[in-house]
């Protein structure tokens, strides 16, 4: 990284985001995540700075019957606007429904279509990030949201294609915006590549390129600091970024971002003990959240990220990796030498990474793209991812 990737410019690199007929001052997404996208983390990044925030993917099938568990991670603070719900579905029925259901009872302000998940139990129904090869069938699943949001802004998340040889991201888009949608991301990694490898940025200017200038198009990928966003809107004049691993363990980023793009200085980056209180008030808001059980073994999957790069005996780590309550974190906590400062270590890339490998798809799923009727059983029944 060079000086001038992350010197602070004397003016804003880039207007507020508008989506439909919400506003926020910083260009910022946080991309939802199972597991990790619930209230209490996006309390901790929003605190940073401004942006969306978008909740766990919920299932359009779980929202029309009442799944009990969807209805539990439909939670957004009192103070929480707006409030971003990602819908995923494959069956337009289904999807028109959910998103009457959604403006109905005010569930949300904007909705996120899924058209990105990669995983193999997501794939092989023909959903995410396997739906856009079916082109008829994702205008479909489009025109049904957006014909049904009423003035909800509907946008929607994908990835370059399938597979190097069977990319839909151009034409997707285009289609997308022809069905009404008020915004467009990319992440730049086909669904074969997984969270592996480098993503492709030049995608990302190939779709704004591609798309009308009044439709804002989102890169995402490979954002793990505030350096990295300002060269991806550098590299591919996109409209604002979406932020998914990078902050995992790190919900300070969003206030690195705010600063970046409001060409501030970016703030002095924690020590251990500051970092240590996040992670103490992070496993407070689980508890909060899910009840003190769920919460503090929930928030233990957090600890490495949090801890990633400081010196922490082996020992202490996996004592903090089985925590069983407040009072022992607290405890465990107080062992950490607080005074050390951020280490370079805690930089890059963190989260899941894997290695590449072949798309599971419905039977006959590429023979057709024109093809616009519903695999069988495509629909999920559960939230979550």
């Amino acid at each position: 990284m060079t000086l001038l990737d992350s010197a602070p410019t004397t003016r804003p690199v880039l207007p507020p985001l508008r989506i439909g007929r919400h506003e926020v001052s910083t260009p910022v997404v946080l991309a939802p995540m199972a597991g990790i996208t619930n209230p209490g983390f996006r309390r901790l990044c929003r605190e940073q700075g401004a942006g969306f925030y978008v909740c766990e993917m919920i299932t359009s099938r779980g929202l029309v019957e009442k799944n009990p568990l969807t209805f539990r991670m439909i939670a957004f603070d009192p103070d929480e606007q707006p409030r971003s719900m990602q819908l995923y579905g494959v069956d337009p029925a289904a999807m028109g429904r959910a998103v009457a259901m959604i403006r109905e009872q005010d569930l949300a302000d904007h909705i996120d279509m899924n058209f990105g998940c990669p995983v193999p139990k997501v794939t092989r129904r023909g959903g995410g990030a396997a739906l856009p090869f079916k082109r008829r069938l994702f205008e479909r699943l489009v025109r049904a949201a957006v014909d049904n949001a009423g003035d909800l802004p509907v946008t929607v998340k994908m990835r370059i294609g399938i597979d190097d040889e069977h990319e839909t991201f151009l034409e997707a888009g285009r289609i997308a915006v022809d069905s009404g949608v008020a915004a467009v991301a990319l992440h730049a990694r086909t669904a074969a590549q997984r969270y592996s490898g480098q993503a492709d940025w030049t995608a990302i200017a190939r779709l704004r390129d591609h798309l009308p200038s009044s439709i804002p198009v989102l890169g995402n990928g490979d954002i793990f600091s505030a350096a990295d966003a300002l060269r991806m809107v550098r590299e591919t004049a996109c409209d604002g970024v979406v932020v998914g691993r990078g902050c995992l363990g790190r919900p300070w980023l969003f206030g690195d971002l705010e600063a970046a793009f409001a060409g501030r200085p970016l703030p002095t980056p924690p020590n251990l003990g500051q970092v240590a209180a996040t992670l103490r008030r992070h496993a407070v808001l689980l508890c909060e959240h899910m009840g003190d059980h769920k919460g503090i073994r929930d928030v233990r999957k957090h600890i490495a990220w949090y801890l990633k790069g400081f010196a922490v005996g082996g020992d202490l780590r996996r004592a903090l990796g089985m925590v069983e309550s407040i009072d022992q974190l607290d405890e465990l906590l107080a062992q950490l030498d607080l005074d050390q400062e951020f280490p370079a270590d805690a930089e890059g890339p963190r989260g899941r990474q894997g290695s590449p490998g072949k798309v599971v798809l419905p039977e006959h799923w590429l023979e057709d793209a024109d093809d616009p009727s519903v695999p069988f059983g495509a629909e999920l029944d559960h939230s979550g991812g």
